[in-house]
């Protein structure tokens, strides 16, 4: 049984705001999402076309709002949830070519879906994640399974990738022309 708070992170597209309210559906928990607290709490700020976030606020404001046990979502979680507070994270990746289809899709566009590739391949939040909260960070691979079936696995203990078992993108783009590959057209 959850008592304190499962995280689940990842760069966008990876399925985040599908599969966290499924797994706090089977945990009997809620879920809150990162972007709509910062949104909610004031401590985003729109900068262009995305939003400038200030970490340190929403880290103070996620300490005394986020009940226990509860899910939180976001590709920030591993610089605005305290360790402390964190049961176990569960870090959500996507094979680069299908995030980029993905990304596409959502409107997605040149830089930004380069930056968010570049992120997925060499595996950023993974990184973070593991650097905040230790052994009690998994990976989960999305890319072939549905929202149902990813959230299942969240919310398994023992399913996925266990702490220190990671996923390695850059072994399938091993040269110049399959990196080039994956970067945006237009």
């Amino acid at each position: 049984m959850l008592k304190g708070i499962l995280g689940i992170t990842g760069t966008p597209g990876s399925g985040k705001k599908s599969v966290a309210p499924l797994a706090a559906e089977l945990l009997g928990v809620g879920s809150f999402s990162i972007n709509e607290l910062s949104l909610a709490l004031g401590s985003a700020k729109a900068d262009g076309d995305g939003y400038e976030v200030d970490t340190a606020m929403l880290r103070r404001e996620i300490r005394s709002i986020v009940p226990r046990p509860s899910v939180l979502y976001g590709h920030l979680l591993p610089s605005v949830l305290d360790p402390s507070l964190a049961e176990r994270v569960v870090v959500l990746r996507c094979e680069p070519r299908v995030l980029g289809g993905r990304l596409r899709a959502r409107g997605y566009r040149g830089e930004k879906v380069r930056a968010n590739l570049e992120a997925e391949l060499i595996g950023l939040i993974a990184s973070e994640a593991y650097r905040a909260f230790g052994a009690r960070t998994r990976e989960l691979d999305t890319t072939s399974t549905t929202p149902a079936e990813a959230a299942a696995a969240v919310v398994t203990p023992s399913r996925g990738r266990a702490g220190g078992s990671r996923i390695d993108w850059t072994r399938s783009y091993d040269s110049a022309p399959k990196l080039r590959s994956l970067l945006p057209t237009e």
